[in-house]
This record gives structure tokens, C-alpha cells and sequence, in this order.
């Protein structure tokens, strides 16, 4: 139990480190979520979540009924939503790659505790709460 409770107040703390860094990032307002993944802002930037993978929604190896879990999910907590951004590059689709807060949380950190996301550890290294 000791475990648990330390890891609470380690997510604690820095989802509070991540709100004071998150008060001070510019501001868009999410339209909706194509996937677990990837949204789109009111102004049609797509972006795309820094350092998680979600289950494929199509292709070889599409997962979909919990790809649709993650996306319903992100779009419960981001549509309409006035979220804070982080940009951080460019994928090769012309995406915005970045991170999302909201309410002062980091978005990629609540979709890996909610289990509908995993760290991509060959990017995670964008992210610092990955470390």
C-alpha cells in the first residue's frame, strides 16, 4: 500500500510542476478527436499527442473497440475544451506533434493512467514526464 500511496504523491507533484508550466502556454480550443491520438483545433490545426500510442482505429493492425475506448475518452475530456499547447514539431503528415493540458493536467499522462494509452517510448523523450 506504501507504494501506491508514494506513486499518488509522486503524480500529485508533478501534475502540479505541469500546471504551473501549463499556465503559461498559448491556448487552443479542440474541435474534436479523430482518434485517441489526434485532434483537430476550431482553427484546423491537426495535432498530434506527443510520446502516447493508441490502439490503430483501421489497418493490420487495427484494435477497434479499444481504439474507439481512447477516442470516446479524449473526446470526453478535450472536445470544446479551451486546452493549453505545447508545440513541439512536425510529424510527417503535416501534423502539429504536441502536448495538451487541460485544467492544468498534462492530457498524454492522463490517457496512459486511464489505460487507454501507452508511453511511445521511441519519441518519449519530447515529453519530460516521461522520464
Amino acid at each position: 500500500m506504501r507504494l501506491r500511496s508514494t506513486a499518488i504523491g509522486l503524480t500529485a507533484v508533478m501534475l502540479l510542476g505541469a500546471s504551473a508550466h501549463a499556465a503559461a502556454l498559448p491556448t487552443v480550443t479542440i474541435k474534436s478527436c479523430y482518434d485517441g491520438g489526434t485532434c483537430t483545433t476550431t482553427m484546423g490545426e491537426k495535432v498530434r499527442l506527443a510520446c502516447i500510442d493508441t490502439p490503430e482505429l483501421q489497418g493490420k493492425s487495427a484494435r477497434p473497440a479499444p481504439a474507439m475506448a481512447a477516442k470516446y475518452h479524449l473526446n470526453g475530456m478535450l472536445m470544446s475544451q479551451k486546452v493549453g499547447i505545447r508545440r513541439i514539431t512536425t510529424d510527417r503528415y503535416g501534423r502539429t506533434v504536441a502536448e495538451l493540458f487541460i485544467n492544468g493536467a498534462n492530457v498524454q499522462q492522463a490517457m496512459v493512467a486511464s489505460g487507454h494509452a501507452e508511453i511511445f517510448w521511441r519519441h518519449a523523450s519530447q515529453c519530460p514526464w516521461t522520464r
